[in-house]
């Protein structure tokens, strides 16, 4: 083997060097976004607010069916629903005995929900940025079009074409870290899952 050619196996085996043929951020995403139908995976959430140093965190399973279906559901600290049945979004506060509901189309405009259940180009929503490597992951900044959106930039973090993380930073300056574990990618889900119906005698709330 001519030395030069050595001394580049020595670097890529030591991870000192990516190999030429890898993916990058974008196309990472790509890869896991093609031929994606169902999801399901645990999650923990953080959230950062501006002035305040405290983290809010949670825990929970997140479930998808594409186009349009959606559950989440967080188990800690408080006991919480989010269901988007492909018409509405649903919120059910399980401690406050309240449930709150909008039209999907309107809450999900420039969200990570509405990327991951659409099936539309990423492109047709979002400003897509290759953000590079960084502690093994690959991570790709989204900015969504709409001005309607809730969030100012998504980043999402890859590897081997599979999400691993996920950071919104809202209009607010909030941000919301999601770390993701136990990812089943296209499971058997039931239908169930994405219906809905308010409990009888709980505070209900949202445009009709």
């Amino acid at each position: 083997m001519k030395p030069d050619m050595k001394a580049f196996f020595i670097l890529l085996a030591t991870g000192l060097i990516q190999p030429l043929w890898a993916m990058n951020g974008p196309q990472q995403l790509d890869a896991f976004l093609k031929d994606l139908t169902t999801l399901q995976a645990d999650f923990q959430q953080t959230l950062e607010q501006q002035d305040d140093d405290r983290l809010y965190i949670s825990n929970g399973v997140f479930y998808l069916k594409r186009p349009g279906l959606l559950r989440w559901e967080y188990n800690t600290p408080n006991e919480q629903l989010i269901v988007a049945d492909g018409n509405r979004i649903w919120l059910y506060d399980i401690e406050l005995e309240q449930v709150s509901h909008r039209s999907q189309q309107a809450a999900l405009v420039g969200t990570p929900a509405q990327l991951l259940s659409g099936q539309a180009p990423i492109s047709d929503h979002f400003t897509i940025q290759d953000m590079g490597e960084e502690g093994g992951l690959y991570w790709v900044e989204l900015m969504p079009k709409e001005k309607e959106a809730q969030f100012v930039s998504l980043r999402l973090a890859l590897d081997d074409s599979q999400l691993q993380r996920m950071e919104m930073t809202d209009n607010f300056g909030q941000t919301t870290r999601f770390v993701f574990d136990n990812i089943r990618r296209n499971p058997e889900l039931d239908a169930a899952l994405f219906t809905f119906q308010p409990p009888p005698l709980v505070d209900l709330i949202g445009d009709l």
